[in-house]
């Protein structure tokens, strides 16, 4: 075989073997998981969450699920091992992102307790 067509043959496997290790979240569709989800909410009670929605609106999957696993019952178990604090995703991730578009006088989700926990 001629050198070319073999140094050819090499770079192509190499950019097919090489595409194969990027993240799959940048280049095909995330699982979406469910459209809703009934998240634990402490003593004030549970947190109806329109996860679809959110998906829509935020579009990254990574700015909620920096923090916990995409998997059912992950919020939990990271707030029962200790590696998230009872309050930390709430304040830090939920009421950030809602009262920062509120500040920029886009459409919002809540920011008081009563209007998540039920």
């Amino acid at each position: 075989m001629n050198k070319k067509v073999i140094t050819i043959c090499f770079a192509a496997c190499s950019i097919v073997v090489g595409l194969s290790l990027i993240p799959v979240s940048g280049i095909m569709a995330q699982d979406p998981g469910r459209p809703e989800l009934t998240l634990n909410g402490g003593s004030k009670g549970p947190v109806f969450f329109k996860h679809q929605l959110h998906q829509t609106v935020v579009e990254d999957c990574a700015v909620c699920h920096k923090d916990f696993e995409k998997k059912p019952g992950a919020l939990d178990e990271a707030k029962k091992t200790g590696v998230l604090k009872a309050k930390q995703v709430m304040n830090k991730t939920c009421l950030a992102c809602h009262r920062a578009k509120r500040r920029a006088g886009e459409k919002s989700g809540p920011t008081s307790c009563s209007a998540c926990h039920s």
